[in-house]
């Protein structure tokens, strides 16, 4: 199911940006905080694409009666 798959890669994304929000966050690192936006705009883009193809996907099911 490879839709599953970008699911978790969407996951995997967030993970992978704790380091850098922490180093932001609490330690004042302006540089984590730019690599923290670019990893957001990533994640809002990949959460787009998945959100329009569990929709496509949701409207291609024949409704039940």
């Amino acid at each position: 199911m490879a839709n599953y798959e970008r699911f978790k890669e969407l996951k995997d994304l967030l993970a992978g940006l704790d380091g850098d929000a922490d180093k932001f966050y609490n330690k004042g690192n302006s540089a984590a905080g730019t690599r923290l936006r670019k990893g957001l705009q990533d994640m809002k883009n990949l959460a787009q694409s998945i959100r329009l193809e569990v929709q496509d996907s949701k409207n291609s099911v024949p409704a039940k009666k």
